[in-house]
């Protein structure tokens, strides 16, 4: 064998080397992250008094975020009651086509509404009511994240979910959140692993981003922020943070 074809064989032995180590660092990073050759799949949870950017904010983050990853994202909005047309806080009717399918979400997302007027359709509603507290309860276990901002936060509550963890909501209703347990932090977006909380209204865009960032990465959530024409607010508290 000349030196010419020694070192084209060589080149090419290393190539195929290199070629395999790879292919098999990907599959072992495929093995460390379960679930990453499928969609996300994300629920946003939809009631009568909803309020419209609490539900629009994380929508529109997520449904554009397949645009600047490499994960497809599949986003939809559900009821409780199956499928069927619900009105919003300010009279915004949404034709919601998709009913309570939890098993089926990565990320579940709770908007608020309707906190501040007891006697109308909202949060108070269906607290009482106490059929959507209980099913949120019912939806928990590995492998779903729970997100809430506004005062959908306080459905989490009433369904036993924030008790004895890190959590923020709207603040007019952050003395409540406290009062039934909750261990309240002073920032606009609080990470606490499968359960992820956020402040009042606009709150959605940081929260959905955060999420964003923490499912698809930081190159998915600059590209978002970049779209938007919106830079993430405030401060992110992670369980991390606080080792």
């Amino acid at each position: 064998m000349n030196r010419r074809t020694l070192l084209h064989a060589t080149t090419a032995l290393g190539a195929a080397t290199l070629t395999a180590g790879a292919a098999a660092r990907a599959d072992a990073a495929a093995s460390r992250t379960p679930g990453r050759d499928r969609p996300l799949r994300v629920h946003v949870v939809l009631f009568d008094g909803v309020e419209e950017l609490d539900l629009t904010a994380p929508y529109e983050v997520f449904s554009a975020s397949g645009h600047f990853a490499d994960r497809e994202v599949e986003v939809r909005y559900v009821t409780l009651d199956g499928p069927r047309t619900v009105e919003a806080a300010y009279g915004t009717r949404l034709r919601v086509d998709h009913g309570w399918t939890p098993e089926e979400a990565d990320l579940l997302v709770v908007p608020g509404g309707g906190y501040a007027r007891r006697e109308d359709p909202g949060v108070w509603a269906e607290i009482r009511r106490g059929a959507l507290p209980r099913a949120l309860a019912a939806a928990t276990r590995p492998g779903l994240t729970v997100g809430a901002l506004c005062t959908g936060v306080m459905l989490l509550s009433a369904a036993g979910l924030t008790r004895g963890r890190p959590c923020t909501t709207h603040h007019r209703a952050r003395a409540d959140l406290e009062q039934q347990g909750g261990v309240l932090k002073n920032a606009r977006v609080v990470d606490d692993g499968d359960l992820v909380t956020a402040g009042g209204v606009t709150s959605g865009l940081d929260l959905a981003l955060w999420l964003v960032r923490r499912e698809l990465g930081a190159d998915a959530a600059v590209g978002l922020e970049e779209m938007l024409e919106y830079e993430a607010r405030g401060t992110v508290w992670t369980a991390r943070s606080s080792r």
